[in-house]
């Protein structure tokens, strides 16, 4: 998801082949043995196989809407954010989504855990419409896919916990043109055929 909202706010294109992780192309793991999705493989063979490093790649290519931070102070403050996005909430959001297979604490635990990001995001998002500003950010969309999957775990419980910003500001992310595109469903591709065409509507 965040590889491609990157390649669809560069304006760049690619070749999108849909796969199923169960059952692995021969040509995937070739390109990237750990055998995780997403995998860009660039016209000089390089391979990019982390979403984070995917949308700096793709944003250095175009940056139309300017969602990369544009001095030192900002770059901190971004990459701070999808830092503990990307360690200590995306750990207590997996452990809240799979409770069953950690056995340890509830899933209740394991939630109010997660909680303490989604405290953070709140605070940052009650004097601002974004993250960082008024204005969307790296941070934004590569912290909303993380927020979503977090809120759909009970999206009951989320509807009425006291985090009112965060559920607006996650629902102007869902509700916009750029995420019903990455979320198109593609039908599934084999080794034996051509790609899709990933690209931005401009």
């Amino acid at each position: 998801m965040r590889a491609r909202l990157g390649i669809l706010l560069s304006h760049c294109s690619v070749s999108l082949r849909e796969i199923i992780l169960k059952n692995k192309p021969g040509s995937m793991l070739k390109a990237s043995p750990k055998g995780t999705v997403p995998v860009l493989i660039l016209p000089n063979n390089q391979v990019i196989d982390e979403s984070l490093d995917i949308m700096r790649w793709a944003l250095e290519q175009g940056d139309p809407y300017k969602v990369l931070p544009t001095n030192q102070r900002q770059e901190q403050l971004t990459f701070a954010l999808i830092e503990q996005n990307d360690t200590t909430f995306k750990s207590w959001l997996d452990k809240y989504k799979y409770a069953d297979r950690y056995p340890d604490y509830s899933a209740t635990y394991y939630r109010e855990q997660a909680e303490t990001f989604i405290s953070t995001l709140e605070e940052k998002l009650t004097n601002n419409k974004q993250l960082l500003g008024d204005s969307a950010s790296l941070a934004d969309y590569a912290i909303f896919p993380f927020v979503r999957q977090f809120a759909h775990v009970d999206i009951d419980w989320f509807n009425q916990a006291p985090y009112p910003n965060t559920r607006q500001w996650l629902t102007h992310h869902k509700e916009s043109p750029l995420f019903f595109n990455i979320m198109k469903k593609y039908p599934l591709w084999l080794e034996s055929q051509k790609m899709f065409t990933l690209e931005s509507t401009k």
